[in-house]
């Protein structure tokens, strides 16, 4: 009738917390409905978390406050609730870092790449789209292995990389050309630190430059025309090498 177990009945009873009124001439216990009615008492206020020695005052002391004990132990479970509201988040924060192959907590990310970092957001994206990939694999497998200096580096050289770029935007160094070829070279080892880049991948990088408007808007907020500008010093670099 109630779900619970004949051992937690005998324990009970040699408590004194749920006594059955009778016994049978072969010993067996018997519950009057008094007795399954007190049970049922005693299951709910296991079920708020109350101790059995609580539990057995309040059934049983006339000058207890039952009020008094529910509000105690609405607070007690209020923060139990935050504790693991807390533990939840810190859980979802490890859980992130696990796909994007970050070994980071999610203040350390924001201190290193910042409060608008893309990470987050393509996460999930990326390993839906991309997660089957052998390239996918090996950046997980190599970035599992960086420490918070290793991920600092990498942000440093990815702001000196895009500043490079910016800079060759803003002069006018025409894809093609040697310098450009350098800068798309440079691109390619910025990758390669992740996984092996052939230049056929490194060339659908920079068309998703251009056609996500996301990334589109990541580097033409650094330089207006800077995407287009990534792509077209990636696509020659990639043509003169075939």
């Amino acid at each position: 009738m109630t779900g619970v177990s004949v051992r937690t009945l005998h324990h009970y009873d040699e408590i004194g917390l749920v006594p059955p009124s009778a016994r049978t001439r072969a010993g067996y216990r018997a519950y009057s409905d008094a007795d399954v009615e007190r049970l049922h008492r005693v299951l709910m206020y296991r079920e708020l978390g109350f101790p059995l020695e609580q539990i057995a005052t309040l059934l049983d002391d006339p000058s207890a406050d039952a009020m008094a004990h529910l509000e105690q132990q609405r607070k007690l479970l209020t923060e139990r609730i935050d504790r693991l509201h807390r533990m939840v988040a810190a859980v979802e924060d490890m859980m992130n870092s696990k796909k994007q192959g970050i070994q980071l907590t999610a203040e350390e990310q924001t201190e290193i790449f910042g409060d608008n970092w893309m990470g987050d957001e393509y996460a999930e994206e990326a390993q839906q789209r991309w997660g089957e990939t052998d390239e996918w694999k090996q950046s997980a497998e190599r970035t599992r292995h960086f420490s918070k200096a290793d991920w600092q580096a990498i942000k440093a050289d990815t702001d000196a990389l895009e500043a490079a770029l910016a800079d060759g935007l803003a002069r006018g160094v025409a894809p093609g050309t040697v310098e450009a070829g350098e800068l798309a070279e440079q691109h390619r080892a910025s990758i390669e630190k992740f996984y092996d880049c052939s230049y056929e991948m490194q060339v659908c990088l920079a068309q998703m430059y251009v056609a996500d408007e996301r990334f589109t808007k990541h580097y033409d907020d650094i330089a207006p025309g800077l995407a287009q500008y990534v792509h077209d010093v990636i696509v020659a670099n990639a043509e003169q090498q075939n």
